[in-house]
């Protein structure tokens, strides 16, 4: 997968949680910006790009926005990760990490990630009946590490406006996962601790999101890719 103009790429997943282990796979993830003149054709350009062995996912920069700007657990860790892990690094994409506080906002990370949450849960649910194979209960164990991991990050962006990428105490993730492929009823108890904890905590965080920030930088983004293409047609 060939994708130009890229603004921001780093390793994200277990890797970047601290939860990896041996034959783990490494996740990339990035942004990439699609030059400001093929905007304007009959035919939207593609806006993602996923790749496997190695695992890539690259969005468009105006995609990334509306997603970060939703609370989208997943998009949200790029401008939260640790400085060794970025792979790509721009002054376009430095920018956006300098302007990821203005991104998130109190309804959408708690509807979002309590809703990967419960999602997470739904299919612990799906596997509770019968005996697991091996294969199953390593899944199990990794749903529910995430589940606890989307419960505590996003509590945390909820209540303090930060986001802490690598967990504290790994370990104490790796045991929840094992406890809950015993028993997959297990994690019902957490999430709902978390669902609670929601409820009765006023957010740091705006309610409704306000993209001011994120579309003044889309739109030096759009500028600085209209003006790259000119120069390279008028070379």
């Amino acid at each position: 997968m060939t994708v130009t103009n890229i603004l921001l790429s780093g390793i994200v997943g277990s890797t970047a949680y601290g939860l990896a282990h041996e034959g783990s796979d490494v996740d990339r993830l990035g942004m990439f910006a699609t030059p400001t003149d093929e905007l304007h054709g009959l035919r939207r350009p593609q806006e993602s790009h996923v790749s496997t062995a190695p695992d890539r996912t690259l969005h468009e920069a105006a995609k990334w926005c509306r997603l970060a700007l939703g609370g989208n657990p997943t998009v949200m860790e790029l401008v939260w990760l640790p400085d060794e892990l970025y792979e790509v690094r721009t002054p376009l994409g430095d920018e956006l990490i300098f302007l990821r506080e203005t991104l998130p906002s109190a309804r959408r990370v708690r509807d979002a990630y309590l809703g990967y949450a419960t999602q997470q849960f739904r299919k612990l649910q799906n596997r509770s009946e019968g005996t697991l194979s091996a294969d199953t209960r390593k899944r199990t164990a990794k749903h529910a590490r995430h589940l606890k991991r989307l419960c505590a990050q996003g509590y945390e962006l909820y209540t303090t406006g930060q986001l802490t990428i690598r967990v504290e105490d790994p370990e104490s993730y790796h045991r929840f996962g094992e406890q809950v492929a015993a028993d997959p009823e297990a994690a019902l108890p957490l999430l709902r601790g978390y669902e609670e904890a929601f409820a009765e905590t006023r957010s740091v965080l705006p309610e409704q999101p306000d993209d001011t920030a994120a579309d003044a930088w889309l739109r030096r983004v759009r500028r600085q890719f209209y003006t790259a293409a000119l120069e390279r047609s008028a070379s």
